[in-house]
């Protein structure tokens, strides 16, 4: 037996095999449609592989852009102490550790700015509830509806995603205001 008989022997079997399936296929299907059905299939995966390289890349930008997010997020209560000691050694006991932890603080503002960390502004500003979370409402007739007064602990944005809200007071005008307010517009109305 040489190579050419193993090799008619080998189609042999296929080309009945592909026979078999023609006459017992309930659908034959002719040339020119089965090569419209294999574009389709083809121009189908083509797209769906182009889907899939966009979403990659999607993904892959969006890795690398919140990334850090996790570590940043961990590092905001260590910022949140070194504010708090500054914030209580303000008596002047002991200069050269305010000084120290003034130097921390500023460093670690200044690596987290680097990687896209950004605080929220929040005093004197209007509440706001997609970076604001309002703690408690303050009456104060000297300022505006629904203004941050009081800042209680600090929001980051992380790009442009809120990673932490601030906490805030909020005001709120007095009660006798607005009945006040209230009948002056009832009277002008008549």
């Amino acid at each position: 037996m040489g190579e050419e008989d193993l090799i008619e022997k080998k189609e042999e079997p296929l080309e009945k095999a592909a026979e078999g399936e023609e006459k017992t296929g309930a659908e034959t299907l002719s040339p020119g449609a089965e090569l419209a059905e294999l574009r389709d299939k083809y121009l189908r995966l083509y797209a769906e592989f182009e889907n899939y390289k966009k979403r990659v890349q999607k993904d892959k930008e969006e890795l690398l852009r919140y990334g850090n997010e996790s570590l940043l997020y961990e590092i905001l209560p260590v910022i949140d102490t070194l504010e708090m000691a500054l914030k209580h050694s303000e008596d002047g006991v002991s200069e050269g550790l305010t000084e120290g932890v003034e130097r921390t603080l500023r460093e670690f503002q200044r690596v987290a700015e680097k990687f896209g960390l950004t605080t929220i502004p929040a005093a004197g500003r209007p509440f706001d509830p997609s970076v604001h979370h309002a703690m408690s409402q303050v009456e104060r007739p000297d300022v505006e509806d629904k203004i941050v007064v009081e800042e209680f602990r600090k929001g980051y944005l992380f790009g442009d995603k809120v990673l932490r809200p601030s906490l805030v007071a909020v005001s709120r005008r007095p009660a006798e205001n607005e009945k006040a307010n209230l009948n002056t517009n009832e009277t002008e109305e008549e």
